[in-house]
């Protein structure tokens, strides 16, 4: 059987990532930020973007009128669907998610196709508390996946944050600094894989029929 090169280069991978906080010194915006550094050094395209860009208005379906969609709701529409996979590091309120962020993912659930639909997400938080923010990250899980994300298994949750980075903005604890990274490759080498796998599908068939 002889062997056929196959051109299946494909464009370096594209993460939206940002904290879902408005607060400027939020410590989900520290932690976002060393994730899009590490994401960085693979070569992988980060598209950052601020909370600020997708607040919205309260959902209000008498304001669905023409098909009109807020403007941080059609932002995030425009950019989930500009990037492989997105990234959310988010606060706790109250043992839930932020109502912001709930808001804009109902919001952008109103489009039509789902740009949530088959796309990877990874969630992450910071919190003050020992709990790290762990539960509102489940909270968060649940629309996304009601709307056919695929949101990765492991999850990383910060806890006693307030004293967890150091003055560069690393985390101090080094086994949590290893593990917060590792995850972070993981999930990277899941999109990645996933994206690519129809490409290999390609190779390996077309090879098949040589």
């Amino acid at each position: 059987m002889s062997q056929k090169k196959i051109d299946c280069q494909e464009p370096p991978l594209r993460i939206l990532v940002f904290s879902a906080s408005l607060r400027k010194a939020s410590l989900n915006k520290k932690l976002i930020s060393l994730a899009a550094k590490i994401i960085e050094k693979t070569g992988t395209k980060v598209d950052f973007a601020n909370m600020s860009e997708f607040d919205c208005p309260s959902l209000h379906q008498d304001l669905e009128v023409d098909n009109f969609l807020p403007k941080g709701a059609e932002e995030f529409r425009k950019r989930l669907l500009a990037n492989d996979a997105f990234i959310i590091s988010s606060p706790e309120y109250n043992g839930s998610m932020p109502g912001l962020l709930k808001n804009t993912i109902d919001w952008v659930s109103r489009c039509k196709p789902q740009p949530f639909q088959e796309k990877h997400a990874l969630l992450m938080s910071a919190s003050p508390s020992l709990g790290g923010g762990n539960q509102g990250l489940w909270s968060l899980r649940v629309p996304l996946e009601k709307l056919g994300a695929n949101v990765y298994s492991s999850m990383f949750s910060l806890a006693s944050a307030l004293k967890a980075f150091n003055s560069e903005g690393n985390i101090v604890n080094e086994s949590l600094s290893i593990q917060f990274e590792q995850n972070i490759l993981a999930f990277i080498h899941r999109v990645e894989s996933t994206k690519n796998y129809p490409c290999m599908k390609k190779a390996w068939l077309e090879s098949l029929s040589e």
